[in-house]
């Protein structure tokens, strides 16, 4: 199993990014995929979550209506965009896979986003 995110980076407040989490190895389909973010001296926090039946999407608080998570499954591949970013979104952010039937789970390697001016 392997989950590769990129697309992390510098930019602004107020600017965009969008995050990928290519996976392989495993049936993409079935797997329930979530975002987690951890900022230097905090806990992960869970960001969004996308369900593998029906591609319903949850969203914390603290990133509805700026954050937008995505599934193409045929290309196995999970979508993070990101909007109006502020500085308290820097950190870095994990990709992570829960996969059916027993929901074994996975991690990436992280990507780094940098919100600063």
């Amino acid at each position: 199993v392997q989950l590769v995110e990129s697309g992390g980076g510098l930019v602004q407040p107020g600017g965009s990014l969008r995050l990928s989490c290519a996976a392989s190895g495993f049936t993409f389909s079935r797997a329930d995929m979530r975002w987690y973010r951890q900022a230097p001296g905090r806990e992960r926090e869970l960001v969004a979550g996308i369900s593998s039946i029906g591609g319903r999407t949850n969203y914390a608080d603290s990133v509805r209506g700026r954050f937008t998570f995505s599934r193409d499954n045929a290309k196995s591949t999970v979508y993070l965009q990101m909007n109006s970013l502020k500085p308290e979104d820097t950190a870095v952010y994990y990709c992570y896979a829960a996969i059916a039937p027993t929901y074994t789970n996975y991690w990436g390697q992280g990507t780094q986003v940098t919100v600063s001016s």
